[in-house]
């Protein structure tokens, strides 16, 4: 249900990607539809996820990079809400903020593209992927080991261009951003999620706000798709339980059938040696519902080792930063 009296301004902060950008404006179309009088800005910002390329991110701060400043413009007024890749949001959110809205997901599964091969299975030894993805690595160097992984960072756009100079046989990119961006052509081969498991909240966006803001809870329910939200909300409990860090190649991937929710979950090492998978499933229609299912799957990842795969990347993270 709408509020009686409609916002007259909205202003949405986002990084300044191309990407980011869309789905800026995808939300700000989507607000503008729902209330036609308000006037809906974007604040556009460069964050230090955005500035630091050099460097993968589990070594520099990790997922917070990319929405810290954009917390900050929540904080001081400058902006009324944040748009989110929900993969790139913290598992925990600092105090006072909340992310009341997930909208419909997009699909969820990684996309090999490369300007001369069609599938990963096509590759020859010594081929090299790029990837930025630690989770994406584990699964390459598992299934793939006669392949070369490298780096790969920096913007879609920016990753096209390294893959079309000759910097790598092929890449590895989420579908969503390729297909928001109207470059679903670039696709050569969807991953089966069997073969690469998704990122938990991959494909989703976000909605963050101050949590103290009613007024934004009531304008933005509207948007909300329950179902994804509690798709995400397991797949994210998953993350938080087992660390959420991306020191940890971890994947959780949540899909309904019917009024059944499927979570599947992964835990890998990095060399992708050892890979550690669990499911569960449950009829739920509440966030306590999802909560329990993560927490279910948490259980027999642990009973596997799962901790003690964590606790070893942690642990080797510190001291290589110390």
């Amino acid at each position: 249900m709408q509020c009686a009296i409609p916002p007259a301004t909205l202003v949405i902060a986002s990084r300044e990607s191309r990407l980011a950008l869309w789905q800026a404006e995808h939300v700000g179309r989507a607000l503008h539809k729902l209330y036609p009088s308000c006037d809906v800005k974007i604040l556009g910002m460069t964050t230090r996820g955005d500035q630091i390329l050099d460097r993968a991110l589990s070594k520099v701060g990790g997922k917070g990079l990319f929405v810290k400043e954009l917390e900050n413009a929540l904080t001081d007024g400058r902006a009324d809400l944040a748009v989110h890749s929900l993969k790139d949001v913290p598992m925990t959110l600092p105090d006072g903020f909340a992310l009341p809205v997930v909208l419909t997901r997009e699909d969820p599964r990684d996309a090999f593209v490369s300007s001369q091969f069609t599938s990963l299975a096509q590759l020859p030894a010594g081929a090299v992927v790029g990837t930025s993805s630690l989770r994406r690595v584990a699964m390459l160097r598992s299934r793939y080991p006669h392949l070369v992984i490298k780096p790969l960072r920096g913007n879609l756009d920016t990753r096209l261009a390294k893959l079309d100079r000759g910097d790598y046989a092929a890449i590895i990119l989420a579908a969503a951003g390729l297909k928001r961006l109207g470059l679903a052509a670039r696709i050569c081969t969807l991953l089966d999620p069997a073969d690469s498991l998704p990122a938990p909240g991959q494909g989703a966006l976000g909605i963050e706000i101050r949590a103290s803001r009613a007024d934004l809870h009531q304008w933005l329910a509207p948007l909300l798709d329950m179902r994804t939200a509690l798709a995400v909300e397991a797949e994210r409990a998953v993350s938080r339980a087992l660390g959420g860090s991306c020191e940890v190649p971890l994947a959780a991937y949540a899909q309904w059938q019917g009024d059944v929710l499927q979570l599947r979950a992964s835990v890998a090492t990095p060399d992708g040696s050892r890979v550690l998978t669990a499911h569960g499933s449950a009829a739920l229609t509440d966030t306590a519902g999802a909560l329990a299912l993560g927490l279910r799957v948490v259980q027999q990842l642990q009973a596997q080792g799962a901790m003690q795969i964590v606790q070893q990347l942690l642990d080797a993270s510190r001291g290589g930063a110390a």
